[in-house]
């Protein structure tokens, strides 16, 4: 195991001093993603990431999502949500803050081969900035498999397609680890590759997932 930290933190330094440019740079999201039941049908979700240009350092954008979802069945579910962005796209240097809303809807899918879990999740996002508007459609496959009790794999890629201008925006692929931790708590560690511009973003992702039931008991 010590072996193990001690390889990350050389990699970590070495990318450190010999990188000079944010493409290059291994960064890290660290995130919080929430499920709050309060019916059989209904749920509140919430999300807040950091996103940062390095591993602990330089914060390139604030994410804040909260949204209404409906369950239609066990294989369907939509929702309707409002996102909140501060964004520095500048790395290294202070090149001023700009602020972002957003306002989206999602259709997911959930379905089952043996005991691999599939979700496909198509979302319209309506974006708003200070002197412009902006539009694109997202499709996210991703994918489950338990290893044990607490352990599992997973395995995601997203499309990001606009509306205006250039057909192809992003293009997010990644995997990683979670494990529970209990019945309200999941934690995740993983690593992703963003695909934005003809340019590639390498980032970690450390996460915390919370479920919670509101529901009232007769």
């Amino acid at each position: 195991m010590k072996k193990i930290v001690l390889a990350i933190t050389i990699f970590i330094s070495i990318n450190s001093f010999s990188q000079n440019d944010a493409q290059n740079q291994l960064g890290a999201w660290y995130m919080y993603g929430g499920s709050h039941k309060i019916s059989d049908n209904w749920s509140i979700k919430s999300l807040a990431h950091f996103r940062f240009f390095e591993v602990t350092d330089d914060l390139q954008q604030l994410l804040i999502r909260a949204a209404g979802n409906y369950t239609i069945n066990k294989t369907l579910n939509v929702s309707l949500g409002y996102a909140y962005l501060n964004t520095d796209g500048t790395y290294n240097i202070s090149g001023g803050e700009a602020n972002e809303h957003r306002i989206y809807e999602d259709l997911n899918i959930k379905h089952k081969l043996s005991k691999l879990n599939l979700a496909h999740r198509f979302r319209l996002e309506h974006r708003f900035f200070e002197t412009d508007t902006d539009h694109w459609v997202r499709y996210q496959l991703g994918l489950s498999y338990p290893i044990t009790n607490n352990w599992s794999a997973f395995f995601f890629d997203e499309v990001f397609l606009n509306f205006q201008g250039d057909t192809f925006a992003q293009n997010w692929i990644g995997g990683g680890l979670t494990y529970k931790l209990s019945s309200l708590i999941k934690l995740k560690a993983g690593y992703m590759n963003i695909q934005q511009n003809s340019t590639d973003f390498d980032r970690i992702q450390l996460g915390i997932i919370l479920s919670t039931n509101h529901q009232k008991k007769n």
